[in-house]
């Protein structure tokens, strides 16, 4: 199936239109018509190789919303015309026991990423959402029920929504638990909504003072800005969890000081160079553990969905044309923008 696209084709190109083979539809495969893609800094890092091994012509975006044009003779899961999304991964072993749990991006052998995989058998790379059409194995493919003026809104909840979700999830958030969120962008604007959604206090953490109006606004219960020591030192031994969603190098000591005892930091940022070693003395003595967290099963996502639609709850976006990613990605990079871009992929079939 021949597709349009927008790919980079090398880590110095700028993104470009090209025509791209989508594989014929299996029996349990879903072809998707891509309404919205949502533009995440990992698409950044892959087409630039600022993450090894990218494949070229790159094709990123793994938050997308669509609707379904047809489905496989065997796929009973979607009917055409249905709203769907397609998240981080398209495939994975199915047989482990990450897999068996719902757990399928702890999958044993390796999840298929939406975009920069390689397909078993044929090895041929994958291709996420900068397109017209994808085609995905029902299993993959989530069902969508906000009302269709959200969609876009919608999209970023496929990584920055279930990014959040997961950990929240596991380390059980909910009422009578404080949590802190450390940045608000992509990731922690998300993370700010679903705690407050789920009933924890919830602080946000800050860089920037002029953060605190907007942090707020999301649902923060308060706001503490990191470069101020005594307001840092305020925060100690009061937080159950703290997610930490920044995607640069920092001291973790500054947040592991804030956990009660048996207190969790929670690492879902991931920098290009490491964190400075922590102190284990805090970890000792109060039994604390800091841990990492990595996007979600199939499973857990749809119930983010599902709880987002219930309690109307979106990403903050900004909208733009496909031919404007080059300007978007310069703007990701100096952290302007508030908080997700998301395409319109009608801009692409124009």
């Amino acid at each position: 199936m021949q597709t349009k696209a927008y790919a980079a084709e090398s880590a110095v190109a700028p993104f470009a239109p090209v025509t791209i083979q989508r594989r014929a539809a299996g029996p349990t495969d879903i072809v998707i018509d891509i309404l919205f893609c949502g533009v995440c800094h990992s698409d950044l890092h892959q087409a630039r190789s600022e993450w090894q091994g990218t494949r070229y012509p790159c094709v990123p975006g793994h938050e997308i919303v669509g609707r379904v044009v047809s489905v496989g003779a065997q796929a009973t899961k979607f009917q055409p015309g249905a709203l769907v999304g397609v998240g981080c991964m398209v495939d994975s072993c199915r047989r482990c026991f990450s897999c068996d749990d719902g757990l399928e991006q702890y999958c044993e052998h390796g999840f298929l990423p939406t975009y920069n995989g390689a397909f078993d058998g044929s090895g041929d790379n994958t291709f996420g959402g900068y397109s017209e059409r994808i085609v995905v194995d029902e299993h993959f493919v989530l069902a969508i029920r906000h009302e269709e003026a959200q969609l876009a809104g919608v999209a970023p909840l496929l990584c920055a929504g279930i990014t959040t979700w997961s950990p929240l999830r596991h380390w059980n958030v909910g009422p009578g638990k404080t949590v802190g969120v450390v940045g608000i962008g992509g990731l922690g604007h998300m993370g700010v909504k679903l705690a407050h959604a789920l009933g924890a206090t919830t602080i946000a953490f800050t860089t920037s003072e002029s953060k605190r109006a907007a942090a707020l606004a999301l649902g923060a219960d308060e706001v503490v800005v990191s470069r101020d020591a005594a307001a840092m030192a305020a925060q100690a031994n009061r937080f159950d969890l703290i997610l930490d969603t920044v995607a640069v190098s920092h001291d973790l000591d500054a947040y592991i000081a804030l956990l009660k005892r048996d207190g969790t930091l929670t690492v879902v940022g991931v920098p290009q160079t490491p964190h400075p070693s922590p102190s284990p003395a805090q970890l000792i003595f109060k039994r604390r553990q800091i841990a990492g967290s990595l996007i979600g099963g199939i499973k857990e996502t749809q119930e983010m969905l599902d709880f987002c639609a219930g309690k109307g709850i979106v990403a903050d976006i900004e909208m733009i044309a496909m031919q404007e990613i080059e300007q978007a990605y310069a703007r990701m990079t100096a952290s302007d923008v508030k908080y997700r871009f998301v395409i319109d992929m009608a801009t692409l079939k124009a």
